[in-house]
């Protein structure tokens, strides 16, 4: 409850002055009469003529009181929130290709890491719609655009290496990508590339999809995966099962800057998981959900619950002075 105009408090004060000269006049100075006994005025019934006056003028005083708060519009207001949401469509597109097994992720391969690194980045995006694009020597969508987190994380889940045939599309992987967001109506979109590798399929280059993803108005962070030098790659053998070989990591970093610089993107090189999650958590702060909560509030005249009891308490007082005070002649 609130009052729309607080400023009527201001008269409770000369209620309680009135209240107090009441008290000091009309009782502090009462008429003295002379009987030769008490015993006279008791049999004739007559009350405390001091208390009789105080709860009268108690009776006065609570009715003022009542009649300044209505007068002071008590309100009541019933809210409601209309939130607006500057959302984020993000796309994750996830190189599956097989050397994204490699061991230099310790204790896990490149694609393990980056499915647990981006499960965490979607959890922190609440409101923000993500899809999920994989591409190896082809491109599918795994999920489109969605906000149901739990079918995203499952599908996420079921990505692996080999699901595609085997190749780096990273160009078509982009496309693939784009097509998901051109005709998004989101004030953000928002490409994540993750590859280890050089583009060595598919029909549509790299930075050709970059600037497609520039036309539509699309930002692209791409992150290399893999440590310098040489690494640990199991392959299986159809003879000796799996063995382990050494692999030299190449990753096509100058188009892949170049492709975000061109989008208004980052590139990021992530040699171990620490470094990914750290960049899973820089792109985070970058692209900041907006969300705006206007609060609606109603409110309701309650004067009525002040003058009521006001109106009756003057009515109470009317029939004490007139009808039950014994008044003495």
């Amino acid at each position: 409850m609130r009052f729309k105009d607080p400023a009527y408090f201001l008269l409770i004060i000369p209620a309680i002055v009135w209240f107090w000269l009441y008290i000091r006049h009309r009782i502090g100075k009462e008429a003295v009469l002379t009987f030769s006994s008490v015993r006279i005025v008791k049999e004739a019934g007559a009350k405390t003529i001091r208390a009789g006056r105080i709860f009268s003028g108690l009776l006065k005083l609570t009715a003022m009181v009542l009649v300044v708060l209505a007068l002071a519009r008590p309100q009541t207001g019933t809210g409601e929130e209309k939130t607006t949401e500057h959302v984020v469509d993000i796309v994750l597109a996830l190189d599956i290709s097989g050397s994204m097994a490699t061991l230099d992720f310790y204790p896990d391969n490149r694609l393990v890491a980056a499915k647990r690194q981006a499960r965490r980045f979607i959890e922190g995006r609440k409101y923000d719609r993500i899809g999920l694009v994989v591409f190896s020597g082809q491109s599918i969508t795994q999920s489109p655009l969605t906000v149901d987190r739990q079918a995203l994380f499952t599908l996420l889940e079921r990505t692996r290496i080999g699901l595609l045939a085997d190749g780096t599309a990273i160009g078509l992987g982009l496309a693939n990508a784009v097509n998901r967001l051109k005709d998004s109506a989101a004030k953000s979109k928002v490409i994540i590339l993750l590859t280890d590798g050089i583009n060595n399929a598919g029909e549509i280059d790299p930075l050709t999809a970059g600037d497609l993803a520039k036309q539509f108005g699309i930002r692209v962070y791409t992150i290399g995966v893999g440590k310098e030098g040489e690494a640990i790659l199991p392959v299986e053998d159809p003879r000796f099962g799996t063995r382990l070989i050494k692999v030299k990591t190449e990753i096509d970093e100058e188009s892949l800057n170049r492709i975000s610089l061109n989008t208004g993107g980052r590139y990021f090189r992530a040699e171990d998981e620490r470094g990914l999650n750290e960049i899973f958590g820089e792109i985070d702060r970058l692209e900041k959900t907006e969300i705006t909560v206007e609060r609606l509030t109603h409110f309701e005249e309650q004067y009525f619950w002040f003058l009521w009891p006001a109106l009756y308490l003057l009515l109470i007082e009317l029939v004490w002075s007139n009808l039950i005070k014994v008044k003495i002649p």
